[in-house]
């Protein structure tokens, strides 16, 4: 009797679900078992344009929406036997809504997620603010950015006689051919960029970015190369291959800028040399920089330490008529003081090598002669209404800048604007070399080295197509330039001749 109570009452505590299912026929069973699945699937589809919509959203609309999503409400229910609900299936009977929605959690943003992001300012001014699309930024998670981009630059040149001036360099970063010939050159690179950037607490960061090129000539060369970290709107550091900051600003020149080895080849001996402060600016063959940034309200503060073989600034290696010898590598501080108020920008800068004896050439005698000591300073101010209306806005750059070296004194300024598409700028020079010997000089027999005083005045100018067959970010500009050497001392018919170019540049970021 007691066995018979125990049974019944065991019974009675099993679900009637589990009952009623032990009733039910192999045909009722397997109909259930299909109209499980086909709500299964039903769910899956659901999600899955539920995660497609996301995609779509903002990353913050779709975190919102991922925590409402999150609540036990939003779980769906199925209908179970004699229409009483039943629970949804546990995940593992469900990989495929699974794998679909556990990446996209409120905590942890998913690969495919982007965001746009400002391209940071390099060292080619081809463009103005507002031309370029913001690249897209893959988020790793919410932390951690990765960004892919490049840059297309070819050029068709054609140019008459360099003459004396040499200092205007292609966006390869090679010297104008010399000679008494006309010149027809295509020309170019192609610019592949990485950059990450990681954030972390109280504001702090640290990223790289490097930019390998490729040449038309078959060449590889490199931008940057640079490592930083440091406390956003505070200071930061950065440690490799970079360009400073750009105390004479080009505007949208398509011929006197350049990317490359920026603080290299810079002087060619005998010939009409330009001073930009670029010589302690970065982007040397030769060696690499640290630099200490400080931002407080609207001043900013840069101390740049490029060391370097001194001799590579130099083409040939070659300085007022001497070759130059190097004895241990250079150190130039760069020290930079900026205050932006508004759309107004006012800098002002110095840059010394500190190392002395650094290189130099012997006499006859067997004396050692510095050639290193080398100082510069420059002042730039620029309006950038640009930044309020990118269409519209007017870009002004005036700046100056004058050199005290071995034997050598050189004074340089200029203005450029830009206004919609078009730009126009004009650079003056004047030089005084104190001492040049001919007798070792590549140009002993030529009337194209200069000694004393000469000025050098330069027109250049650009126009710029954008979105060329309705494609964002590709532009073509049409670029010219003018320029005239006039030595002192020298009759005016013995002056060198005019000297002229024009340039096609493509231009593609992508």
């Amino acid at each position: 009797m007691k066995k018979r109570i125990g049974i019944m009452l065991c019974a009675g505590l099993l679900p009637a679900s589990l009952y009623a299912q032990s009733t039910l026929t192999t045909e009722q069973r397997f109909a259930l078992l299909e109209q499980r699945l086909l709500a299964a699937e039903r769910r899956a589809d659901n999600a899955e344009s539920e995660i497609r919509a996301l995609k779509k959203m903002p990353p913050e609309q779709g975190a919102v929406a991922l925590a409402g999503q999150a609540s036990p409400q939003a779980v769906p229910t199925h209908a179970g036997p004699q229409g009483k609900p039943s629970p949804a299936l546990p995940a593992e009977n469900t990989p495929a809504l699974a794998a679909n929605v556990a990446p996209l959690s409120a905590a942890e943003n998913t690969p495919a997620a982007v965001t746009n992001t400002a391209t940071a300012a390099g060292g080619n001014n081809t463009g103005a603010v507002g031309e370029i699309k913001k690249p897209l930024t893959l988020t790793l998670n919410g932390n951690t950015d990765l960004k892919l981009y490049g840059d297309v630059e070819f050029n068709v040149d054609a140019a008459s006689r360099s003459g004396s001036l040499t200092a205007m360099k292609g966006s390869d970063g090679k010297s104008v051919a010399l000679g008494s010939q006309e010149r027809w050159d295509v020309n170019g690179r192609l610019l592949i960029g990485l950059d990450g950037y990681r954030r972390g607490t109280d504001d702090r960061f640290s990223g790289f970015s490097v930019q390998p090129l490729a040449n038309v000539s078959g060449g590889m060369g490199l931008d940057d190369a640079v490592f930083f970290f440091g406390q956003e709107n505070n200071w930061k550091a950065k440690v490799g291959r970079y360009e400073a900051f750009d105390m004479f600003p080009l505007n949208q020149d398509t011929f006197v800028e350049y990317s490359g080895n920026t603080a290299n080849d810079l002087y060619d001996d005998g010939y009409g040399y330009i001073y930009m402060m670029k010589e302690g600016r970065g982007r040397s063959s030769s060696g690499g920089a640290l630099q200490l940034s400080k931002t407080s309200g609207p001043l900013y503060f840069e101390l740049n330490a490029l060391a370097k073989d001194g001799t590579t600034l130099f083409n040939d290696d070659q300085y007022h008529g001497y070759g130059l010898e190097n004895k241990k590598n250079v150190v130039y501080l760069r020290p930079v003081a900026a205050l932006t108020v508004d759309a107004f920008t006012a800098a002002l800068a110095m840059e010394s090598n500190v190392v002395s004896n650094a290189y130099g050439y012997y006499d006859a005698s067997g004396r050692f002669h510095d050639q290193s000591k080398r100082t510069g300073y420059g002042a730039t101010f620029s309006w950038n209404g640009q930044r309020n209306d990118p269409q519209n806005g007017t870009v002004v750059n005036l700046s100056t800048a004058y050199l005290d070296a071995e034997q050598e004194q050189d004074f340089s300024a200029g203005i450029n604007a830009l206004w919609r598409d078009i730009e126009l700028g004009y650079i003056y020079a004047h030089n005084d070399i104190k001492a040049f010997n001919y007798g070792d000089s590549d140009n002993a027999s030529g009337e194209a080295a200069i000694m004393g005083k000469y000025s050098l005045h330069t027109l250049h100018s650009s126009y710029r197509f954008r979105n060329v067959m309705d494609m964002e970010n590709f532009n073509v500009y049409l670029g010219a330039y003018w320029s005239r050497i006039n030595i002192d001392n020298k009759p005016a018919e013995q002056n060198d001749k005019d000297r002229y170019g024009m340039r096609v540049r493509f231009k593609y970021f992508f």
